[in-house]
């Protein structure tokens, strides 16, 4: 015990120097939000799991866009539906116990789907309507967990809080998780790579848990329905164009980039690039590691750039293009090199934009406008993932993919011109208010 005291205290030194070195580790010293994105962590390895057996589940059924498409309308009606209903309950109910709910939710769907695969039974109709079951939950636990990080994090490690969120979703979601399922399904078959995702939702649950945040105290902006909670959100983003601006280009630019990238990538690799379900694990791994280095770079910086939002539609416009790049792509690492390129590019826009609601955005509205901002941008992606397969076989996949990029790219830049889009970034006071929160993150 004796000698055990200076050496535990050591250790304890050692960890602290060196998340003071590095910033995005800062966060983590926190233990509501070291136990949250401990669990985040394990349960994006399993959504990346899932991206690459969804995909070649429903290649394996039916080899047509039109299958994956189907799954992924059926993945983002339950957005559409159910986002502004789950945003209001996260402004109003304890946002833990509805983060735990939609995890549970989502491991029973994909478990079943596991299960269905391993016993021989999946059907496109019940891949499908299990997936609904997935999206509900997914649109559930989304603006939940949006919402209780600012509860955890103080305002001065947002920056590197949210480079870590950035850091660890892409290294999971694209880079580990991916390669992670495209050896599962290579070594022990679908349905095996579909229940070790459930059982990271478990996980999920069990950490989330174990975290000691409270709901919201209500106080002074106590309000008497949730019908009055969804019109009031609704007005505070109606007020702030450079909000509603951000989140109409969402929907318009996600319309015709979302389903070709979803649908179209694994159909590339699979098809005219001659891969298997680990080379597609690999494209989608190539831009996961884009993304950790931007993500990494942000959160050593600790701080926005000086023109936030005229460098987040800029990052935005360039990841939509180089959606064309898939189109062109002849061979795998070229597929990967814009896979690396494109994911870079979209993180350095989430840290922005994220960053940047956090900030702007009051505590007890956050909930509500961030259910607002994934409903818009996933308003157009049923219409996307209906409109790709018919889009594919008109024009072709690789047209269609070359189309989709430039489209969304000249779409995003058009609403960068919109008057009011730059706001925050123009408005003296709150560029100000935004200069005083970076520098005190840099103290």
């Amino acid at each position: 015990m004796g000698r055990g005291g200076p050496t535990e205290g050591g250790d304890v030194r050692r960890e602290t120097e060196l998340a003071d070195r590095i910033g995005i580790l800062r966060p983590l010293r926190i233990r509501d939000f070291r136990l949250l994105w401990t669990g985040m962590t394990v349960s994006m390895v399993g959504d990346g799991i899932y991206t690459v057996a969804v995909a070649w589940q429903a290649y394996e059924i039916w080899n047509r866009p039109s299958a994956l498409a189907a799954v992924g309308v059926a993945w983002s009606i339950p957005q559409v539906v159910l986002l502004l209903v789950a945003g209001v309950l996260s402004d109003r109910l304890d946002r833990r116990h509805l983060m735990i709910a939609g995890d549970l939710v989502r491991m029973v769907a994909i478990g079943a789907i596991g299960a269905l695969s391993l016993a021989g039974a999946l059907t496109l109709p019940r891949l499908v309507a299990l997936v609904v079951v997935y999206g509900a939950g997914q649109a559930v636990f989304g603006p939940a967990f949006s919402s209780i990080v600012p509860t955890i994090v103080p305002d001065d490690l947002r920056v590197q809080a949210n480079s870590l969120a950035q850091f660890v979703r892409p290294l999971t979601l694209a880079l580990i998780g991916p390669v992670l399922g495209g050896f599962l399904i290579a070594w022990l078959g679908l349905g095996a790579a579909f229940l070790v995702d459930a059982g990271t939702f478990v996980f999920s649950a069990a950490m989330i848990l174990a975290m000691r945040t409270r709901a919201v105290a209500r106080g002074e902006f106590e309000r008497p329905s949730a019908w009055r909670d969804l019109v009031d959100g609704l007005a505070f983003v109606r007020r702030r164009t450079w909000l509603w601006a951000a989140m109409v280009a969402g929907t318009v630019s996600l319309l015709f980039t979302w389903g070709p990238w979803d649908v179209l990538l694994p159909y590339v690799v699979k098809n005219d690039l001659g891969g298997s379900a680990s080379d597609l694990g690999v494209v989608y791994g190539a831009g996961g590691f884009g993304a950790v280095v931007v993500a990494l770079s942000m959160g050593q910086r600790g701080r926005l750039p000086r023109r936030p939002i005229t460098v987040l539609y800029l990052a935005w416009a360039v990841g939509m293009l180089l959606l064309a790049g898939f189109g062109l792509a002849v061979a795998l690492w070229q597929a990967m090199a814009v896979a690396f390129a494109a994911e870079a590019c979209l993180t350095m826009l989430m840290v922005i934009w994220v960053t940047l609601i956090q900030r702007l955005v009051p505590q007890e509205v956050l909930g509500r406008v961030s259910s607002l901002d994934w409903l818009l941008a996933t308003a157009g992606v049923p219409a996307s993932f209906a409109l790709v397969a018919p889009a594919a076989s008109t024009f072709g996949v690789d047209a269609t993919l070359i189309g989709a990029g430039v489209l969304g790219a000249a779409i995003t830049l058009a609403f960068m011109l919109v008057p009011g889009a730059l706001g925050p970034e123009r408005d003296p006071v709150v560029r100000e208010r935004l200069l005083n929160q970076v520098q005190s993150s840099q103290t």
